[in-house]
């Protein structure tokens, strides 16, 4: 029994690892896509059409009940918190952007998941071991040698990703302690309920009438999103955050991918050393999880 207790939970981490991997991909995308939607409509407003989006595609599958369950939930308050966290480290992260080089906000904000390993030390009383703490640095090491920072100087830009990254690292911790509370979809609903509630007014005050093309990429920054937000909280309740942290870096590797297929950017030799390094924090957190299940 006790051998069976052991596979099944490292088998519950490992699908955690390959669910929190998926979500960040599919961040990826959906940040690409609001790239190519914010130079002509506000962060507020696609706020607004990706929370409608996702709430509608949870009436179509949950119906009534599933809302009906989200009002009596025990998670409403502490979701309002957390979302709360989210939506500041996104207009953060995203204001940064009309102004720092991808180089310089990547390596600024992937201080995240440093800042998430810490937290879920004094936040939620993990035991990070030493190879953990390793993998976050190898990975945040990726980062620096991909993006080359060595000309960043302090700005209100690079603040604001700091702070993005602050915010996150927070909501995240607060996410591993509610997706242990509620089943996956209440925390779909939940999030993106307030994040409605929050972008409404302002969206409305810097609407922009969205043309054909732009409509197509608000309903994928909903369907991305969704699919993303879905992943994450369902890796969340199999993984110890510490553990799944990591593998945030690997949104670094999509992000230059989908720059090369969309933008045509071709990456520097750094971003491939870069790379190496971040996919071997990766490796190094799986190969850890299954050496000490194995013991």
């Amino acid at each position: 029994m006790a051998d069976v207790a052991i596979l099944d939970s490292r088998e519950r981490v490992l699908a955690g690892i390959l669910l929190t991997g998926g979500a960040y991909f599919l961040f990826s995308a959906q940040d690409a896509a609001i790239k190519l939607l914010v130079v002509g409509i506000s962060v507020w407003q696609i706020m607004f059409f990706r929370s409608v989006t996702i709430l509608a595609a949870c009436a179509a599958i949950g119906g009534r009940r599933l809302f009906t369950d989200t009002a009596r939930s025990p998670i409403v308050r502490p979701m309002l918190v957390r979302s709360a966290f989210t939506l500041a480290a996104w207009l953060c992260y995203y204001n940064a952007a009309r102004t720092l080089q991808l180089a310089e906000l990547t390596t600024i904000y992937y201080a995240a998941p440093i800042i998430v390993t810490v937290l879920s030390v004094f936040m939620l009383g993990e035991k990070v071991p030493l190879l953990r703490w390793l993998a976050v640095l190898i990975g945040f090491a990726g980062v620096f040698v991909a993006c080359d920072p060595t000309h960043l100087g302090i700005s209100l830009p690079m603040v604001l990703v700091l702070a993005a990254a602050l915010l996150w690292g927070i909501a995240v911790v607060l996410l591993r302690k509610i997706a242990m509370q509620e089943r996956t979809t209440i925390q779909l609903v939940l999030n993106n309920f307030y994040f409605l509630l929050f972008s409404v007014a302002p969206a409305l005050i810097w609407w922009r009438t969205p043309d054909g093309g732009q409509l197509l990429l608000l309903a994928s920054v909903g369907a991305l999103g969704g699919m993303a937000q879905y992943l994450l909280f369902e890796g969340m309740k199999r993984a110890p955050v510490s553990i799944v942290a990591p593998f945030e870096y690997t949104s670094l590797v999509w992000a230059f991918a989908l720059g090369f297929a969309i933008w045509g950017d071709v990456p520097r030799r750094e971003v491939f050393l870069g790379a190496a390094l971040i996919v071997a924090a990766g490796l190094l957190v799986i190969g850890n999880e299954h050496f000490r299940k194995r013991l």
